[in-house]
């Protein structure tokens, strides 16, 4: 029986290994992309909690109260994402809450209510330096009717260092996987190109152009890119969405606004990725002498 051989064509370089590496490695870059993004979110919402309380003096009228709000609302430390940034609580309501929280009813042999009026003033992350936080404090305890400001400090300090050390490991590894990733594509194709080389040198005996020889090069990697990040980002979300039906404070993290342009992200890369490390591998293929193709 006669051995058929297929016959090669310009740019006809194995699929599947190309496809699965690259897919691999746009999944683990979505991974930690995914991580950075819950990071970012996990900071938001601890500064967003971060809050100055502002006690009230016990003879504070109506009228007062309503200038010290105003005032508070009109400064431009005060974090109005998200609602109006000062809170008002009054001594009852801040005793009814501590009753409800503790099951001891103190009022009953106190015979009073020491608590005070208070705002919670939410501060901008802008202004979350020891330092800026110390100045509004003692801003804010200037105010005619104030009797106390109060903050956590240690808080204050322990959140900026942490999430400075946490921000910059993840850029770090950000970093690390994206040259890895590039290195680890560039290689794939550059083996896979490997079997095509004898077919580039016969397309420059026959007076080819480089550009026409290198375009079904070219036009094949924009293919696997596109595959390999459709197929990344799919197995990005099928991760995410069992992720958050397994744990559910993890949809408290997630938004649709960041989570989808990260996977069209993997597509580009995936693509401009795969059309850099294709051009390269072709001309250095291009510029090899006969014996070095050998």
């Amino acid at each position: 029986m006669e051995k058929t051989t297929r016959k090669k064509t310009l740019g006809g370089y194995p699929a599947a290994g190309v496809v699965v590496s690259i897919t691999l490695a746009l999944f683990v870059i979505g991974l930690f992309g995914v991580l950075v993004l819950y990071s970012r979110e996990l900071e938001r919402q601890i500064r967003q909690n971060i809050r100055m309380q502002v006690y009230l003096k016990s003879n504070v009228t109506e009228t007062q109260r309503l200038q010290i709000e105003n005032k508070l609302l009109s400064q431009d430390y005060v974090n109005k994402d998200g609602g109006r940034g000062v809170d008002y609580v009054s001594k009852d309501e801040a005793a009814k809450k501590f009753i409800a929280e503790t099951g001891e009813d103190f009022t009953k042999f106190i015979g009073d209510n020491p608590l005070r009026d208070a705002f919670l003033v939410s501060i901008d992350p802008r202004y979350h330096s020891l330092e800026q936080m110390s100045t509004i404090k003692t801003e804010i305890q200037k105010m005619s009717g104030v009797f106390q400001v109060y903050y956590v400090e240690g808080l204050i300090d322990s959140v900026n260092k942490n999430i400075t050390k946490i921000g910059l490991v993840l850029v770090g590894i950000i970093i690390v996987l994206l040259v890895v990733t590039t290195l680890l594509i560039n290689n794939t194709l550059r083996l896979a190109l490997f079997s095509q080389r004898f077919l580039i040198r016969s397309m420059q005996l026959v007076g080819a152009r480089r550009w026409f020889i290198t375009r079904p090069f070219l036009v094949r990697s924009v293919g696997y890119g596109l595959l390999s990040g459709i197929l990344a980002a799919g197995l990005l979300w099928l991760l995410s969405d069992y992720a958050q039906r397994t744990l559910a404070d993890l949809k408290l993290l997630h938004h649709t606004s960041e989570f989808y342009p990260l996977l069209g992200l993997l597509l580009v890369l995936g693509t401009v990725i795969a059309v850099i490390s294709t051009y390269f591998s072709v001309r250095r293929y291009l510029r090899m002498s006969l014996d070095e193709l050998y």
